[in-house]
């Protein structure tokens, strides 16, 4: 057989990245080939080495999340920026563009403009959201409310039935559920079948607040933003268009674009916002509640406390 020849370099010391993937970019310019990034993905995240690359016709395996980007200290790999698409929608008079926020946005958000690590900045991140041009913003808490009701019911369910297996693990994290449908297909039958709090939500923003607002579900442009890359492979699954089948409409997604917190961040800096100046605003009050199960979904172990209570 002929010598296998990949057509990334260095790849004994970095991360392959196809240029087609949808969460995270490499810029060869600025590696200084330090191996952070494969050791992430290698030994942390255990993907790298799971598979080689002349099995897979050079073809990398990537689960979306991240962890690579997060390592690299050079801004070589980043996440894939769709804040332009979201600023084109905000540009047509004919969109109706709703935010909605994950609950670690909020403590994220506040450190890239100086604030203490952790900061709690929901006020400011809605009044942001809100000058940069929202026509809503929601609180993925909500959908997270919805999820644990859903994914605790699932688990007694579990337990009560003999034929269904457990252990039950969580479905939220969608870099989790590639990594188990790539490499661990076994444990798919432990995977909960509760949708993730953002996919949750968005259909129900397609949905019922569009019956109730009376606004044409083909108008809205559905944004959510999240500290997490794999969230911009996620909304890309084919299964989440709920919205779609139940207008019979099938262009229609659930959710239309995914921004991370660093991209929300950078956009608030280039609009030259004053974020620490912003007075405080608040969720609309549609899907702008939740309780505290909802909130703590974005702290390790948060989905398993909630699912406890």
């Amino acid at each position: 057989m002929p010598e296998f020849h990949s057509r990334f370099e260095k790849i004994d010391r970095r991360v392959p990245i196809d240029e087609h993937n949808c969460a995270v970019q490499f810029d060869v310019t600025k590696c200084k080939n330090c191996t952070l990034c494969r050791r992430a993905c290698a030994d942390t995240q255990t993907v790298l080495d799971y598979y080689s690359l002349s099995s897979t016709g050079d073809m990398p395996i990537c689960v979306h999340c991240g962890q690579c980007s997060s390592a690299c200290p050079f801004g070589a790999i980043t996440e894939v920026n769709d804040v332009d698409k979201v600023k084109a929608a905000l540009k047509d008079p004919e969109k109706i563009v709703i935010f909605q926020t994950a609950p670690a946005v909020r403590v994220g958000l506040g450190e890239a403009f100086g604030m203490d690590p952790g900061t709690f900045v929901e006020g400011k991140m809605v009044a942001a959201l809100r000058t940069l041009g929202a026509d809503y913003v929601f609180d993925t808490d909500f959908g997270a409310d919805l999820t644990i009701m859903e994914e605790a019911t699932e688990l007694l369910h579990r337990l009560q039935s003999e034929e269904i297996p457990i252990p039950q693990f969580t479905s939220c994290c969608p870099a989790w559920v590639e990594f188990a449908e790539t490499f661990y297909p076994d444990l798919l039958q432990h995977l909960s079948s509760t949708k993730s709090p953002i996919s949750i939500l968005s259909p129900i923003i397609k949905t019922y607040f569009a019956q109730q607002k009376n606004i044409d579900p083909k108008k809205i442009v559905n944004v959510c933003v999240t500290p997490c890359t794999a969230k911009k492979a996620e909304i890309r699954r084919p299964e989440l268009s709920a919205s779609g089948l139940f207008w019979d409409e099938p262009e229609i997604r659930d959710t239309d674009i995914c921004i991370t917190t660093r991209e929300l961040a950078q956009w608030i800096k280039d609009e030259n916002i004053d974020f620490e100046a912003l007075e405080d605003s608040q969720f609309d009050k549609a899907f702008g509640e939740a309780s505290g199960g909802g909130r703590i979904f974005g702290n390790t172990g948060g989905v398993m406390e909630a699912a406890i209570r």
